[in-house]
């Protein structure tokens, strides 16, 4: 696996690529890099002839009390990872490479970013959508895949891409899973040992709610259940349990159309969130 740190670098190797009549899949990331992440991979190892992973920690996309200095950064076994997984080239730029001293320009995408996760961590689909955005024009691959367990930042994506004209095509990737349901997150190393064992209840009710609702139960009522149960399982303060349009995010009064559930909960300093589809 190759390892470079500029976009020009980035480019004469997707150039070399293109002049064979190559394929091309890119995977951002943040790092610190799961089951999860590599999972991505395998989907653009299957869909493609050569894989590039991006490993930047974006600041962007950080409020000024959130983890950017303590996110955990891992390179060296991240490329190991990468290296076991065959991937092709592995980007890995600093902020200045990444962002201009003199740079202003952000990019906004309105509509699926005035709810859910956007409002306790404003201009945080900003920084993605900016960030992202720039990676897609820097490779210009023919794929680009995305987890579905960062659902709403899934769908800011598809849209700059279609509003934009980017020439890509955005995946969406099944949500990976400890065998007790917890969502793999990068950030899951911060659960102590009592927040651990209490993480997996969002899956498990989530679960069940959206069976109860799949099967025709009241909404209303189904979601107000689904709350007070998180509390009692130890969750200290749910930012949001809702039952949203899977296309447009706004909220559901029933399921004629395809639907997941949200849920965004902190178990101590730890933010947690996941989704569910309505079948």
């Amino acid at each position: 696996m190759d390892i470079v740190r500029t976009v020009a670098e980035m480019r004469s190797h997707v150039s070399m690529w293109r002049r064979e009549g190559l394929s091309v899949a890119l995977v951002p990331t943040m790092g610190s890099l799961h089951a999860g992440h590599l999972s991505l991979m395998k989907v653009g190892k299957e869909r493609s002839d050569r894989v590039i992973a991006t490993i930047f920690v974006n600041p962007l996309q950080f409020a000024p009390n959130e983890d950017f200095e303590t996110y955990p950064r891992r390179e060296d076994s991240d490329i190991q990872k990468l290296v076991e997984e065959d991937i092709d080239l592995l980007f890995a730029p600093d902020v200045n490479e990444m962002y201009r001293p003199d740079a202003t320009t952000t990019i906004n995408v309105g509509g699926l970013t005035d709810c859910l996760c956007a409002l306790s961590r404003p201009g945080f689909f900003d920084g993605v959508a900016t960030v992202v955005t720039k990676l897609l024009l820097q490779a210009l691959p023919d794929i680009a895949i995305f987890g579905e367990k960062d659902y709403q930042q899934l769908l800011v994506i598809k849209r700059l891409a279609t509003d934009l004209d980017i020439p890509v095509e955005i995946i969406g990737a099944p949500t990976i899973r400890e065998e007790d349901g917890l969502a793999l997150s990068s950030r899951n190393v911060y659960l102590d040992t009592k927040s651990r064992s209490i993480a997996p209840s969002m899956y498990n009710i989530l679960n069940q709610y959206a069976s109860d609702i799949s099967n025709g139960n009241d909404i209303k009522k189904s979601l107000q259940l689904a709350k007070q149960n998180m509390q009692k399982s130890g969750f200290e303060k749910i930012e949001y349990l809702d039952l949203r349009s899977s296309q447009t995010l706004q909220a559901c009064n029933d399921i004629k159309k395809p639907s997941r559930l949200f849920a965004a909960a902190w178990l101590g300093s730890t933010r947690l969130i996941d989704n569910l589809a309505i079948t």
